[in-house]
């Protein structure tokens, strides 16, 4: 891993808790800084290579937090850690976030979530191509994404892109739910589940010149979806 990459910044306010993902991370060849609230988050991100954010902080929360990073460098994978299981909050931890783990947690389960970003980071950043889809072209490097008609750029939160990035890892193939969901979120699909649902059509608003009738993300009907190049 280059030095850049290599850099994880982590913040937690339970001393004992990040004392020990400190540790365990190091352990395994990470550098960690620690934070404790984000007080002292930095002005810029361009050393780090991953976030990982507990979402119950002092001051602004993890949700909070995480969509100002976002904002500021929309291509850091960001782990959200947080004891709030429900769907609603992780929905809302999705909407920005590349991953989110529940507590309690296994080191070795979060070191490999970390490792994962990261080779889909660096998998991207040794790539230089672009894409036309219908309107919209695609940087792979940069993973910017541009409406050819009006000069615009899209922007996607952090689940949108992974689900965009999923489909241009399988153009032209047809993917069911099941590998849309397994492949995006490392999951189990549960039958019946919405989440998937919702991002893609969220997607559609962002990306197609008509949602209703959508030419980039197609559906086919009883399967799945599919993207062309």
């Amino acid at each position: 891993m280059s030095t850049k990459t290599n850099n994880i910044l982590y913040i937690e306010d339970e001393k004992e808790i990040g004392q020990w993902v400190k540790n365990e991370l190091e352990a395994k060849g990470f550098k960690v800084l620690w934070l404790e609230s984000g007080l002292e988050l930095p002005t810029d991100f361009g050393a780090f290579g991953v976030v990982i954010l507990d979402v119950m902080l002092p001051g602004l929360d993890g949700f909070s937090l995480g969509r100002r990073i976002k904002r500021a460098r929309p291509d850091l994978p960001i782990i959200m850690l947080s004891a709030r299981s429900s769907i609603e909050d992780k929905l809302e931890g999705l909407d920005f976030a590349d991953d989110y783990m529940t507590k309690p947690f296994h080191s070795e389960e979060l070191v490999k979530r970390v490792e994962i970003l990261l080779r889909r980071q660096g998998n991207h950043e040794a790539t230089n191509s672009k894409r036309q889809l219908k309107h919209i072209e695609y940087h792979e490097n940069t993973h910017q994404i541009t409406n050819t008609q009006t000069g615009e750029e899209i922007i996607l939160t952090g689940k949108q892109h992974q689900i965009f990035n999923f489909f241009i890892r399988h153009l032209n193939q047809i993917l069911t739910k099941e590998q849309l969901y397994e492949g995006v979120w490392n999951e189990p699909y549960i039958e019946g589940d919405k989440t998937l649902m919702v991002h893609i059509r969220f997607l559609r608003e962002k990306l197609e010149k008509n949602p209703s009738e959508p030419e980039i993300i197609e559906t086919i009907r009883g399967i799945g979806y599919r993207v062309k190049g």
